[in-house]
């Protein structure tokens, strides 16, 4: 006798990704650029989104034929829908959609953080998936394909001295979870992806920082453990053929990411009364300008004194400007 398993303990269908046609958004570098690579390996084709035209070109033209760049701002509507466009006029169409693109600010608390930091932040990372998401979306719905978005652990660990960024990430959580549920009608996939520290120019520039290190020396070591830019890539190129709804790495985060969402009250509590954490947080409570630590180049991204630690190869809109400038 047939057994068959509750639907809610059924996994999705693995779909190889072969001849595939996966949109990556923060394509140029890091994060964006190693899952690229690790989908190529397996036979997907790629499009490439970064606005980082040079670079993104390039990278594209290592990758070979079935990569193709495209150059756009994820928080303007209408540079995606001519990217989505230029895509499927190139492949036929769009399999899956990885929303990648990101910035984060210099570690700064909310009361020190310019405004315009905040919000450029909150554009890119939230916004701007919710844009490429937006648009690509009926093509995806036309293959019963896949959305993928790049959340963080951040979407259950406190967020301190980088408010905007884990609000972006918590929000994406959200995000995600909405669309798994709304998109089930038409047949398609809905995965949120969930890492710990990559070692990509945007972490470096962001923890780096002086006060950022102060911050994580009163947490456990395991907390700030570094996964390589391949080895995530990998871990969510398979994660993806596998449709999985979550992908989260590096694996210790499995089982720590219900204890942080359970915990966390306390958590929060203990970083109020403790004095090591209480420190860093009066270290950063004046402007970035103010401690000193006004530009410095990091690899292949940049931080500024006004307060944006930019990874342009994994997914920022123009350049990161300084509150002064409009952008």
């Amino acid at each position: 006798m047939e057994t068959r398993l509750p639907a809610l303990l059924r996994g999705t269908p693995r779909r190889p990704l072969h001849d595939g046609v996966v949109l990556v958004t923060g394509a140029a570098r890091g994060i964006g650029l190693a899952t690229a690579r690790a989908l190529h390996a397996r036979g997907a084709r790629l499009a490439l989104l970064d606005s980082d035209g040079a670079t993104v070109q390039a990278r594209a033209a290592e990758l070979g034929p079935r990569a193709l760049a495209v150059v756009a701002d994820v928080t303007e509507r209408s540079s995606v829908d001519a990217a989505v466009a230029h895509v499927v006029a190139e492949f036929g169409r769009i399999d899956v959609v990885f929303a990648n693109a990101g910035i984060a600010p210099l570690p700064a608390t909310v009361r020190a953080m310019d405004d315009s930091v905040f919000d450029r932040v909150l554009d890119v990372d939230l916004r701007g998936v919710h844009v490429t998401v937006q648009a690509a979306l009926e093509h995806v719905i036309a293959v019963r394909g896949q959305i993928v978005i790049n959340s963080s652990t951040y979407a259950f660990v406190n967020g301190v001295l980088v408010a905007p960024y884990a609000v972006a990430k918590a929000a994406l959580e959200q995000y995600g979870r909405v669309l798994r549920v709304e998109l089930a009608q038409h047949r398609v996939d809905v995965s949120l992806v969930y890492l710990g520290f990559v070692e990509t120019a945007m972490e470096r520039a962001t923890f780096g920082d002086p006060v950022a290190r102060r911050l994580l020396a009163t947490h456990p070591s395991w907390v700030a453990r570094r996964l390589d830019p391949d080895t995530a890539g990998t871990g969510i190129a398979a994660g993806i053929e596998r449709r999985a709804p979550r992908i989260v790495l590096p694996r210790t985060w499995v089982a720590l990411g219900p204890v942080f969402r359970v915990l966390g009250p306390l958590m929060d509590r203990r970083a109020v009364h403790d004095e090591a954490t209480q420190a860093v947080m009066r270290a950063a409570d004046v402007p970035v300008r103010a401690r000193g630590h006004l530009d410095h180049a990091a690899g292949d991204g940049r931080a500024r004194g006004g307060g944006v630690a930019a990874r342009p190869g994994e997914g920022t809109s123009p350049p990161p400007v300084e509150p002064s400038r409009s952008r």
